[in-house]
């Protein structure tokens, strides 16, 4: 019985490569979150601390974040095998 719920071995590498493309896409969308994150907060703290009325910095660096991501996303979806 065991050996029925044990997966093919001509169906192993399909499987691999669905799991690796996968975890190479929850990355990107990890690493695109974390930088729009740290570029929100970088502003915040930027804006307190030259005492803006609006929060300027926090949007230049969220576009600048978001950009930046934006090319690091496209760099590894592109480039990366």
């Amino acid at each position: 019985m065991p050996e029925e719920n044990q997966p093919k071995p001509e169906n192993q590498p399909k499987r691999k490569q669905q799991i690796d493309s996968a975890l190479k896409y929850s990355g990107i969308a990890f690493t695109l979150v974390f930088i729009l994150l740290v570029g929100a907060f970088l502003g915040k703290r930027l804006d307190a601390w030259l005492e803006l009325e609006r929060p300027y910095m926090t949007a230049l660096l969220t576009l600048i974040a978001l950009f930046a991501g934006f090319y690091i996303s496209l760099k590894d979806l592109l480039f990366k095998k």
